[in-house]
């Protein structure tokens, strides 16, 4: 059957009237990602409604209004041997704090196993997708979608894979683990994994929502600019601390912890003569995503007002209870008597007994702070102050000239510079 061109303009006309009616339908008003109405998250009361969505948009300004009274989400954003696990610690020792160490190690395991740091697009993509939504659910304490990672796979939700349990108060104390009364409060990570058996998943979620606050430690997101998705969700009240540390003493300390991996830095560093086959990565990357990050933080983008906090680990380590004080006020968090015993017993040790324990905590922090430079010849010294030159002026670390500058305890290399939080 032929159709006359009458026709055929009249078809394409009313086709177009129907493409315009479709698109003012989804214009007319402006999309909204409106904030989920969780109880614990912003004390609103789990009422009942017919059109759950529609209320949840209608009360966005109410949502807001209770920000004093939702949970605080933490964010330790680090790499590897910077300090991150004291810093953990800081605010594991906080009573209304539910604290996990480096959930995403599941992830890394489970999507990219046997690669530390992977730096192909498609893997990197696939971790950081991943990465997020895990802790964009760990935030609302729904710990049952982490059991997707964890291998073996946990049964009937219980698990004793989960990695640095020990490291974690809340999950090794009521109602998660009766193996310790409440006034122990300091349990060894060690004697939290040998007593308290199997984790129970569903008991972990439970003391989650209990506790006021939620914060994560993690190493392997490489820049604050992966994480905008999550610090511009409207339904997260999250809030950066991105740690620093000296390059020079994040490969020393490396080299120290990871001989297998370093072990070309540690024939270097013997012999004097650098291996051509040596991973030059394992040092750049590091400088390349502090400086990304930084700069990115630095430059006070919109999106991160109120949400980033720079702290370098040797401002930490020579006066820890004023910079706890200073990362507490920028959390709009008090800091509690249990931070300030924690502290008192955990900076005063022996660099020998950390050597010992290379992700224990206890330490001569001030000490430790430049160690690294009895550690690392002077040549591996200064050909990483020319790779990463860039990050060492941001971050106020000073460069050596000399074998005999460089062992010259005395001479700080750690200059005055305050990093104001971006309020």
């Amino acid at each position: 059957m032929q159709c006359s061109w009458k026709a055929v303009i009249l078809l394409a006309l009313a086709s177009i009237a129907i493409q315009y009616t479709a698109i003012r339908t989804f214009t007319s008003k402006p999309f909204q990602l409106c904030p989920v109405l969780i109880p614990q998250n912003c004390g609103l009361g789990a009422q009942e409604t017919d059109t759950p969505f529609e209320r949840g948009c209608d009360e966005y300004a109410y949502f807001n209004a209770f920000n004093a009274s939702r949970k605080t989400h933490v964010l330790v954003l680090a790499t590897t041997r910077s300090g991150s696990s004291f810093v953990g610690q800081l605010l594991n020792q906080h009573l209304d704090i539910f604290y996990l160490f480096e959930p995403l190690y599941h992830v890394q395991t489970a999507l990219i196993p046997r690669l530390s740091h992977s730096r192909n697009t498609a893997d990197r993509r696939v971790m950081l997708g991943a990465s997020r939504d895990l802790l964009r659910s760990l935030y609302g304490c729904d710990l049952h979608f982490l059991e997707s990672y964890i291998k073996p796979a946990p049964t009937n939700h219980t698990t004793d894979k989960l990695f640095r349990r020990g490291a974690s108060r809340a999950l090794c104390s009521q109602p998660v683990c009766d193996a310790f009364s409440p006034a122990e409060a300091n349990v060894e990570e060690g004697d939290c994994v040998k007593k308290c058996a199997t984790l129970n998943m569903t008991l972990a979620a439970e003391s989650c929502r209990d506790k006021r606050h939620v914060a994560i430690k993690i190493v392997r997101v490489p820049e604050i600019g992966d994480l905008r998705a999550l610090v511009e969700d409207p339904r997260l009240n999250l809030k950066v601390i991105q740690l620093v540390r000296d390059p020079r003493g994040i490969l020393a300390s490396r080299i120290e912890t990871f001989r297998d991996t370093y072990r070309l830095w540690r024939i270097w560093r013997a012999t004097g003569r650098k291996p051509y086959n040596l991973d030059l990565t394992q040092l750049t990357v590091v400088c390349e995503d502090f400086l990304s990050s930084v700069s990115t933080g630095l430059s006070h983008p919109y999106w991160l007002k109120g949400k980033y906090m720079v702290v370098r680990y040797e401002d930490l380590a020579r006066n820890p209870l004023q910079k706890t004080k200073d990362i507490y006020d920028y959390l709009g968090l008090s800091m509690d008597k249990n931070v300030v015993d924690w502290i008192q017993a955990n900076t005063r040790g022996s660099n020998e007994l950390s050597a010992k324990h290379k992700y224990g905590t206890v330490r001569d922090s001030a000490a430790n702070a430049e160690s690294w430079r009895l550690k690392l010849s002077f040549d591996m010294v200064d050909y990483t102050q020319t790779v990463c030159q860039k990050i060492l002026h941001t971050l106020g670390y000073k460069s050596v000239k000399s074998a005999e500058e460089l062992k010259n305890m005395s001479l700080s290399l750690v200059a005055d510079k305050v990093f104001v939080p971006f309020l």
